[in-house]
């Protein structure tokens, strides 16, 4: 009894994977992605549910160890001369998507009398989609290595890159502008990574630090896996960038010395853990008697936001020459609202942009779409016709 009363983190962890095995058995008797578990394992144990874990600040910073290793392991699968290759599909492709958002939100909040600064907001917060949720079921149904698979994320590698101006701008928007020491820092990160990103482009060939000495050494491996992974992240987020994105720059590096197969031993059990908090994290968002509450302008808004979002994906990737097929596919892995919205909303509302009403509100939305997710892909795949990776690349 003292170790469970001493330990209620110990307590959290069991009670979690209790939950993901229960819950992970029966979705995969019905054929649904594990994502679905570990968000409804949130739901069940956050404090909107039966308050069995409430310390969710916690759940969420272990959480984001999930999403800077699925970066990293997505890194390691990029090989960056390709990447840099197809550099307009995300490019342009996620400026006209960002746009096309930001004018989707203008026409509602026309109707509506919204401020502009209202409508950039959350134009910016419905231009996000998930790479946790879309790289996760990629992998998952083998289709990274598609050129669809690609193409999507690519955009969503772009998007990454992209909350740092649109939290510049959030902030400009609340009357608080970020100091210039902070924007230089950035500038000086963002050099940095393009610096690394080059030196590999010109390096065709090169180890990396005493891989030779520790290749037989599965202990040592471990810690040079986490240095690499967590020491890219480290220094983009010191540079206050998106460590996410540090941890996917580091992969492609990792990628580009050829040697993803020890990395990718080492780290594996440790991704699967952390990933699968990440999303019992956003599970515990949910507000459950919020969203009893609200059901009908919530049901509206994420109808509009999927569908939206969909065909204007949809229309990018086609016209950056995909055909309807696969593009039409494309906008469905793109059609949710990403995690890193949670962090563009949570700036507008301490910038006092948007009341606690909508606060909530923008939680609830985004938590469910990330929920939502596989089962509109699954849809779009049957109805296209899809039935295996192998079709995707005849895009």
């Amino acid at each position: 009894m003292f170790l469970v009363a001493s330990n209620p983190e110990l307590v959290s962890f069991v009670l979690i994977s209790v939950v993901i095995i229960v819950v992970g058995s029966l979705l995969r008797y019905l054929k649904q992605p594990s994502i679905i578990a570990y968000i409804l394992a949130g739901v069940l144990l956050g404090k909107h549910g039966f308050k069995i874990i409430t310390d969710d600040n916690a759940i969420r910073i272990i959480g984001e160890f999930g999403l800077i290793l699925l970066l990293f392991f997505i890194g390691m699968e990029i090989s960056l001369p390709q990447f840099i290759k197809k550099w307009k599909v995300p490019t342009f492709g996620t400026i006209f998507q960002i746009l096309g958002s930001i004018l989707m939100v203008g026409l509602i909040g026309w109707y509506f009398d919204w401020e502009s600064k209202n409508i950039i907001v959350l134009g910016f917060m419905i231009s996000l989609s998930s790479s946790a949720v879309v790289i996760k079921l990629l992998q998952d149904n083998n289709e990274s290595q598609t050129k669809i698979g690609q193409s999507v994320i690519s955009i969503l590698l772009v998007q990454d890159i992209l909350i740092v101006p649109m939290l510049i701008i959030t902030s400009y928007l609340g009357g608080e502008a970020p100091a210039t020491s902070e924007i230089i820092l950035q500038l000086v990160g963002g050099i940095l990574l393009v610096s690394v990103i080059i030196w590999v482009l010109r390096k065709k060939k090169f180890s990396l630090p005493f891989s030779e000495r520790i290749k037989d050494d599965h202990e040592m491996q471990v810690f040079m896996a986490i240095i690499f992974c967590f020491g890219f992240a480290v220094l983009t987020a010191f540079f206050h960038l998106s460590a996410a994105l540090g941890a996917f720059v580091g992969g492609m590096v990792v990628h580009a010395a050829r040697s993803t197969e020890w990395f990718h031993d080492s780290l594996h059990s440790f991704r699967v853990l952390f990933v699968a908090i990440f999303f019992a994290s956003v599970g515990m968002l949910i507000d459950i008697s919020f969203l009893i509450e609200n059901w009908k302008i919530i049901a509206l808004i994420i109808t509009t936001v999927y569908i939206g979002n969909h065909f204007i994906n949809a229309l990018v990737i086609y016209y950056f020459g995909r055909d309807w097929k696969m593009s039409l596919y494309g906008g469905a892995l793109l059609a949710q609202i990403g995690e890193l919205s949670f962090v563009v909303v949570s700036t507008a509302f301490y910038a006092q942009i948007i009341t606690d009403f909508v606060y909530q509100l923008t939680i609830v939305v985004i938590s469910l779409t990330l929920l939502i997710s596989p089962f509109w892909i699954s849809a779009t795949k049957q109805l296209l016709g899809i039935k295996n990776p192998a079709e995707l690349t005849k895009s």
